[in-house]
């Protein structure tokens, strides 16, 4: 079954407007990434009392923490990133929540990622022990200037650290940033998805749409999801008016073109969802 979830502060800052207006588009899940301007990470204990109040008194859940771990140089101290991370891993029991995002470390400009493989590698099973130690899945997304940025390093991550802790984050639109070719990528990295995000990217315009009007597949890439059975989140991350480094920006409006064309896909394709 596919479930349905989304990065809501794509639609506000707000976390009442977040809440309203996925539910008034019958999705319950939410992938925290930020409220009030502030990093999930960054937010007070009483503002996450506050955040987890309100969606337990809505009946939401998370689908992920969305952390920004993994997001620093590979040639940055890890010795500080360790404590966020083990914020990231406070909150995920807080709240609580299955799973962490993460990624694989930017690689330094001009620079062979194979130089910075091994630290890589070391890195990530680091984190993914610390994970397994506390029973939450760590979800690996692609990114372009990640080392993961293509198929086959996230491949490599995944098969070297090789722990059930260690998932992979499909992000379609951030391979067709960096050219990787999309069926490429599902087919070696189907078995080990656990989590879509659903993200289109116009190759030709340079520029992010709304779902299955881009290059990323999706409409392929979660039919064939369904029947192979893939019991996961669909994390809507549409970034329709602004795409950073560090978050994206929908709006209300934009979000209901969003979620409008996502659910379009499922219909079309008779696929389950809630």
């Amino acid at each position: 079954m596919i479930r349905l979830s989304a990065f809501a502060d794509e639609i506000s800052q707000d976390p009442l407007e977040q809440v309203d207006v996925l539910e008034s588009h019958g999705i319950r899940h939410i992938e925290f990434r930020a409220v009030h301007g502030t990093n999930v990470l960054d937010l007070s204990d009483e503002q996450h009392e506050a955040f987890a109040a309100l969606l337990r008194s809505r009946g939401f859940e998370l689908s992920a923490i969305g952390s920004p771990i993994g997001k620093i140089r590979i040639t940055e101290d890890m010795e500080n990133h360790l404590l966020r991370f083990g914020r990231a891993l406070e909150l995920a029991l807080l709240y609580p929540s299955p799973s962490i995002r993460v990624f694989s470390f930017y690689i330094p400009p001009g620079h062979d990622p194979a130089s910075h493989r091994p630290e890589v590698i070391a890195r990530m099973r680091e984190l993914t022990a610390r994970a397994a130690d506390r029973g939450v899945t760590l979800l690996l997304e692609n990114e372009k200037g990640i080392y993961g940025d293509t198929a086959s390093r996230v491949h490599d991550v995944l098969q070297s650290v090789d722990s059930p802790a260690l998932a992979c984050a499909f992000d379609p639109a951030n391979y067709v940033e960096v050219g990787q070719p999309i069926d490429e990528a599902w087919w070696l990295l189907r078995p080990q998805v656990r989590h879509i995000h659903v993200k289109d990217y116009d190759a030709r315009k340079q520029q992010h749409v709304p779902a299955g009007e881009g290059d990323g597949q999706l409409p392929s890439l979660l039919k064939d999801a369904a029947r192979a059975g893939y019991d996961g989140f669909a994390v809507l991350e549409p970034h329709l008016i602004e795409a950073g480094l560090a978050h994206g920006f929908t709006g209300p409006e934009r979000f209901a073109d969003a979620a409008r064309a996502l659910k379009q896909i499922l219909d079309r394709g008779t696929i389950a969802y809630a």
